[in-house]
């Protein structure tokens, strides 16, 4: 789990390759002189420490205890510079910041037509691979040496950089604003998840119209359709719009493979394109095209060509085990799944700095209903308490209170009735303080508090009213959401026929041939 209380300085020597500690003692070694040795030591000090020890450091004896915290600003820093000056040459977006501070300097110099030179070619390649915003800088710097000095570069010159920057700030501002009401719509889905009522789904939906009037889809660059399909990918999520939303998805994903190139240049969005493709693909079941992407992405990513650093490595891992887990899930496959577990906690602890606490707990509810498909139920209940008991998720409502749900059939399925009635009670509570009590919810915890008054020649009627109760209910747009976390209705009907849930749902994969 990422700990973002330690010391940062800590975690960034920490976070350093092989390779890059090798550059920066290279790089170090260049500027070591009888003054600044002490900030080589404290490098060496901390690379060589399990966790982060200030009395060590002090001990050591290099620094005095007031001077500490100057120093280790002065190495973040030149840790920063030693990687900056060893980023690998394909990223566009570091080139074409280094051509514009070229520039600058030829500017200070006073070398205009020089500078001109450098940015002229700069802007056609940062046009040449969407990096409008970069553009935009390079035509403003452009007005600037050619307001303030007589160069006579080309007659009309004026007119095209006043047109040049005119269209570079109209396209900026619709991506602004785009990437804005995607921001805005992810927020509220990590806050309160699906919409729950037709006012709920009224406000979305108005919020939504009003952000996008008047804009023309027909006359969007890579970068605007990118955040056009975004947006309305949230949207769709929201309102539980799952064909809308696999619509979207598939834009996006087809917008990268039909420009690859851009793949390249965006590995963050691509892989969270084809994330978001195929969590549509699982809420809709659509089982051979989610094989084929996931393949596809997992082929990608391991090209050659695809960026390689900490950022998407740990994104990488998220996505493709997040959706392997989903795949058996929709399959069925939950004993074969299982092998993935150690996999996916070893790459946690690998991974813990770059992931959230809520990816985290989100592996956590995927392992728990992999072992309530295997009928390992005590396993079952230990991933879901690392939810339940975690006070420091405060986002993914939902997730903590499907969650508690599953928890309670796990209990039941234990027959542990002592902890099943107080865990029924606390669930209650939760649910009326998280204001998440719906239907769904409502009718699981009737039914089984009520299990336990009656006969067991009773109990398979029980299961059988409820299963016709809960079909019911999937049908209905703001209670579907709860069979997205939990299959109660796979569930029920394996106690119904007293067959195992796993080949219940392994049944209706096959039917469902998609």
């Amino acid at each position: 789990m990422a700990n973002h209380q330690k010391d940062f300085l800590f975690v960034l020597i920490k976070s350093l390759s092989k390779s890059e500690k090798r550059q920066f003692k290279i790089f170090a070694s260049r500027l070591e002189t009888s003054s600044n040795t002490k900030f080589i030591e404290l490098f060496n000090i901390l690379d060589k420490s399990e966790t982060y020890d200030e009395k060590l450091i002090l001990k050591s004896g290099i620094i005095k205890k007031v001077q500490l915290s100057n120093l280790k600003s002065y190495l973040y820093k030149q840790i920063l510079v030693s990687i900056r000056l060893n980023i690998p040459s394909q990223n566009i977006r570091y080139q074409l910041r280094e051509q514009i501070d070229f520039a600058v300097i030829l500017y200070n110099k006073g070398l205009y037509k020089q500078s001109l030179k450098i940015l002229d070619k700069t802007k056609i390649v940062a046009l040449e691979n969407d990096e409008k915003y970069m553009a935009y800088e390079i035509v403003e710097f452009e007005k600037l040496i050619e307001s303030q000095y007589i160069t006579r570069s080309i007659q009309g010159r004026a007119d095209e950089l006043v047109i040049q920057a005119k269209e570079l700030n109209y396209r900026n501002t619709i991506s602004s604003k785009l990437s804005n009401l995607s921001l805005q719509l992810y927020g509220i889905m990590l806050k309160t998840g699906y919409v729950k009522s037709d006012e709920e789904y009224k406000y979305i939906d108005d919020y939504f119209n009003k952000h996008i009037a008047k804009l023309d889809e027909s006359k969007f660059g890579f970068r605007e359709k990118y955040w056009y399909y975004n947006a309305n990918l949230w949207r769709s999520f929201l309102v539980q719009d799952f064909l809308a939303s696999y619509k979207y998805a598939y834009k996006w994903v087809t917008l990268f493979y039909d420009n690859p190139n851009m793949i390249y240049q965006n590995p963050v969005f691509f892989l969270k394109g084809n994330h978001y493709f195929l969590e549509s693909l699982y809420m809709l079941k659509y089982k051979s095209n989610f094989k084929k992407y996931l393949t596809l992405m997992e082929e990608t990513i391991e090209d050659p060509k695809f960026p390689v650093n900490d950022n998407i490595a740990s994104l990488s891992f998220l996505y493709i085990y997040n959706n392997k887990l989903n795949l058996h899930i929709l399959e069925g496959t939950f004993a074969e799944s299982e092998y993935l577990i150690p996999e996916i906690l070893d790459k946690l602890k690998i991974h813990s700095e770059h992931l959230d606490e809520h990816h985290e707990m989100l592996f956590f509810y995927k392992i728990a209903s992999i072992y309530f498909g295997n009928e390992k139920y005590t396993e079952c209940i230990y991933y879901l308490d690392k939810i339940i008991n975690n006070k420091n998720l405060t986002m993914r409502e939902d997730l903590m209170c499907f969650a508690r749900l599953l928890s309670l059939i796990a209990h039941y399925e234990l027959g542990k009735d002592y902890y099943l009635e107080n865990n029924i009670k606390n669930t209650y509570k939760f649910l009326i303080k998280m204001n998440d009590l719906h239907e769904v919810q409502k009718e699981i915890i009737k039914f089984l508090r009520s299990l336990n008054n009656l006969y067991p020649a009773d109990i398979k009627k029980e299961f059988k009213k409820m299963h016709t109760r809960f079909v019911e209910l999937e049908k209905n747009t703001y209670e579907k959401r709860a069979f997205l976390y939990l299959d109660i209705i796979s569930w029920l009907e394996s106690k119904i026929e007293n067959r195992k849930i796993a080949d219940i749902i392994k049944e209706k994969a096959k039917l469902n041939s998609r």
